[in-house]
């Protein structure tokens, strides 16, 4: 027998006497066992390993990796996935096929804010699956204009931009391909000879995999592959005002700008630079997009990003999409009545997008997220985590640098490469996520309690100390990041 078959059969009968004995005692009993064993060094600090991780990464023989080994062929190689398979959600916790517990951080991306398995949730959509799916945007349907209508009510409720009409999708990339087809539109509106079409977007930024959206994001290692990308879109620097002073022009229809880049490393736009931006587009007749996909639906504590901000900053366009659905599909784009006049029947369209299940459900999620007493919370477990952040930036002052973001939406940057951080802290119970350059991205629930946000950091805490200050190598889990730079 292999020591790496041995160690599995030995890690399999500790993982039984795990179940039975308290985490305490346990490890005692492992360790023990394995000091006074006649094995093979290598071998012992494997079991060792082992027997000090909750949640170890499910081995080549498990019931995981054999149906992942079953699957995978049939499917396109597009992710990068770690080795466990989830089968069951409830609340912030989620469970693998295992059975195992994990305190999940990730939110599906910023899409579970109302954690996972909500009941309630599942209350509409299985009333609402027996009463009507799906009849098309030939006819009308009570939930599509209902969800419209509260989108907007909403928004201005908010303190946010004026809000007129909506454009129901399915995804954020589909939100964000239907926002540029009316910046260019207006654009033509104001031009006729369709000269004003350039569009602008910033360096960090992340708006889709769909050809428009990405051609929006520039990234040579998403657009190369699929190159060239639409004419006239050309990248500017965050927070940086020469550089939008220098690419928005006559020429230019639209701005895309996400107020809060997630995928990009959590970097905040400043409130200065946001009102130049306005007042550059108004000055040029450009729209104004605002990408809230990632950072919108109270995330920050507002209902978006934006509604901190005077009105003189405030967008034209705004796209959502994640938390909207809780993790069903949906999307959609909001504009103000003046880009809604250019838009003509037949310019636009979707076959299931504003289908009656997805914003019947949605309409109940909105109602929800735009609770004021949610959102107040949402700043108050922002508080929590800064301080458990800020210890660690103590307890680790030349690994944790610096701590960016606003509510729920929180990035972690470190000195070194996060990955093994992440698979470290997946084998302890907590799932958490990277973003743009050795950052950790905290997005969790928004209502994660504060006991569970004490629970996670406290296993990241673990975590950070495995990888950096004991001996041995916790291998990196990549592809825990929809952009990595190159």
């Amino acid at each position: 027998m292999s020591l790496r078959t041995c160690s599995r059969r030995l890690g399999a009968v500790l993982q039984t006497q795990r179940t039975v004995l308290p985490p305490t005692s346990r490890r005692r009993y492992a360790s023990a066992a394995v000091a006074a064993s006649n094995l093979p060094a290598g071998l012992k600090d494997a079991i060792d390993s082992d027997a000090h991780l909750s949640n170890p990464d499910p081995q080549s023989d498990s019931q995981t990796a054999r149906l992942v080994d079953a699957q995978s062929p049939y499917m396109v190689p597009t992710y990068v996935r770690p080795p466990p398979m989830f089968q069951q959600g409830e609340g912030c916790y989620l469970w693998d096929v295992e059975n195992r517990q994990y305190l999940d951080f990730t939110a599906g991306i910023a899409v579970n804010s109302l954690g996972h398995s909500d009941p309630e949730i599942a209350k509409i959509l299985y009333q609402q699956a027996q009463t009507l799916v799906h009849a098309s945007n030939l006819y009308h349907n009570p939930w599509t204009g209902a969800l419209s209508q509260l989108l907007v009510e909403k928004t201005r409720e908010a303190g946010g931009f004026n809000a007129g009409k909506v454009f129901i999708c399915n995804s954020g990339s589909e939100a964000n391909e239907a926002a540029l087809k009316f910046a260019r539109k207006h654009g033509r509106s104001v031009q006729p000879d369709g000269s004003k079409f350039e569009v602008v977007s910033f360096h960090g930024s992340f708006h889709g995999r769909t050809m428009g959206s990405l051609s929006l994001t520039p990234n040579p290692k998403y657009q190369k592959p699929f190159s060239p990308m639409l004419p006239g879109c050309k990248y500017a620097i965050y927070n940086d005002i020469d550089s939008i002073n220098e690419l928005i022009t006559e020429n230019t229809c639209g701005v895309i700008i996400e107020p809060i880049q997630g995928e990009g490393g959590v970097n905040v736009a400043t409130p200065e630079f946001l009102l130049a931006l306005r007042k550059r587009c108004t000055s040029v007749g450009a729209v104004l997009i605002h990408d809230e996909i990632q950072c919108g639906l109270s995330r920050t504590g507002k209902l978006w990003a934006h509604c901190d901000l005077p009105t003189s900053a405030h967008p034209d366009i705004l796209t959502t999409a994640k938390a909207l659905g809780n993790g069903f599909p949906i999307g959609a784009t909001l504009v103000t009545d003046e880009v809604s006049s250019k838009i003509v029947t037949g310019d636009h369209g979707t076959t299931f997008g504003g289908n009656p299940l997805g914003c019947r459900v949605a309409h109940h999620i909105l109602s929800r997220l735009s609770d004021p007493e949610l959102q107040t919370a949402v700043l108050k477990k922002e508080t929590r985590f800064r301080e458990h952040m800020s210890r660690l930036r103590q307890r680790f002052p030349s690994i944790v640098q610096e701590v960016r973001g606003r509510g729920l939406i929180l990035g972690l940057q470190l000195s070194a490469d996060p990955t093994p951080v992440v698979t470290a802290a997946r084998e302890r119970g907590l799932l958490v996520i990277t973003c743009g350059t050795n950052t950790l991205r905290f997005v969790p629930p928004l209502v994660v309690s504060e006991a569970e946000i004490d629970e996670g950091m406290g296993i990241l805490e673990q975590a950070l100390v495995a990888v950096f200050e004991e001996p041995g190598v916790v291998e990196g889990t990549r592809g825990q990041q929809e952009m990595e730079e190159r």
